[in-house]
């Protein structure tokens, strides 16, 4: 398949894309911070910099795209049409690399949790919120949400109902 733009359009583009305070992720700060938790933001003293830090509940919270980081059997983790190789280990380089620092932060005592944005792009994202917020007032070491693509479509739509 060819590309719909010239190569200096599609390196713009591509050079657009926001590695951090990205929609999603300004939409879960925002929701935290209006429930009162409290947080440091892409800490560059931890492995991987994750994008939200609690120190207090000694949680860090990653928001990955399903595009970069391959949310299996998403719609959003698609594979371009052209220079497969490339993707193909650009995509399993990303991978590897989280899960090397997920190991990392688990290893220095940090409990992880990750969020996809594929349930951040709805206007309702109070089942992404309501398990985060139950994540980090439980002792969970981990947490992923959603746990697979097939939950996805039964989580209840019930909102948060324990404030910090």
């Amino acid at each position: 398949m060819v590309d719909f733009v010239d190569l200096p359009t599609r390196s713009r583009m591509m050079a657009a894309i926001k590695g951090r305070n990205t929609r999603p992720e300004l939409r879960v700060r925002q929701a935290l911070h209006s429930l009162g938790f409290r947080y440091r933001l892409h800490s560059d003293s931890l492995p991987g910099r994750p994008d939200i830090v609690f120190p207090k509940y000694n949680a860090v919270l990653f928001i990955h795209g399903c595009f970069w980081h391959r949310h299996q059997g998403c719609r959003y983790s698609t594979m371009p049409a052209t220079r497969a190789d490339f993707w193909t280990a650009k995509f399993a380089q990303n991978q590897r690399r989280d899960i090397d620092q997920r190991d990392l932060l688990v290893q220095s005592g940090w409990r992880v949790a990750t969020v996809w944005g594929c349930v951040l792009m709805t206007v309702d994202i109070s089942e992404a919120l309501d398990a985060i917020v139950r994540w980090l007032l439980s002792r969970d070491m981990e947490m992923q949400f959603p746990p697979s693509l097939a939950d996805q479509s039964l989580v209840s739509h019930g909102s948060i109902h324990s404030m910090r």
